[in-house]
C-alpha cells in the first residue's frame, strides 16, 4: 500500500514536525486551514483513529500537542477534527481558529490557506518551543 503518511512517518517524505514519539508524530498540514494546522497521527499505519490499540496514549499526546498550538499561535480557540477520508491513515487535524476567520462557526475544510515554506518552519518552531 503507497501511504504518504506512513512515507512521512518512516523520514521518506520531508515534513514541518512540531512533535516525535515512539508511537506518534505531528506535522504542519501541507493544504492548511488556517496557519498552525497540524496533523497528529499514530507511526504505524491504522486505518482508523479507533483503530489505534492505545488511543488513550493518542489523545494524550493529541492533548499536548493542542495545549502547545494555542500557546504558540496566541489563541484560546483551537478546534480537533477525525475526518479520515482524504488519507487512509489515522490522523486528528488540530486547527488554531483566530478572531475574524468566522471562529463562530463551522470550519470550512475546503478553505485551504496558502502558506510559504518560511513560515511553516517559523510556525513549527513556535510550536516545538511551547511542547
Amino acid at each position: 500500500m503507497e501511504c504518504v503518511f506512513c512515507k512521512i512517518a518512516a523520514g521518506e517524505i520531508p515534513c514541518h514536525k512540531v512533535f516525535e514519539d515512539d508511537g506518534f508524530l505531528a506535522f504542519l498540514d501541507i493544504t492548511p486551514r488556517n496557519p498552525g494546522h497540524v496533523l497528529v497521527i499514530p507511526k504505524k499505519h491504522y486505518r482508523w483513529v479507533w483503530d489505534v490499540p492505545d488511543i488513550g496514549a493518542y489523545f494524550t499526546a493529541v492533548g499536548k500537542i493542542a495545549n502547545a498550538l494555542r500557546r504558540a499561535m496566541g489563541t484560546e480557540w483551537v478546534v480537533s477534527a477525525v475526518f479520515g477520508e482524504e488519507v487512509v491513515h489515522a490522523h486528528v487535524w488540530l486547527v488554531p481558529r483566530f478572531s475574524g476567520d468566522g471562529h463562530g462557526g463551522s470550519l470550512d475544510p475546503g478553505n485551504v490557506k496558502k502558506i510559504s515554506a518560511d513560515e511553516m518552519k517559523e510556525i513549527a518552531e513556535k510550536i516545538r518551543e511551547r511542547l
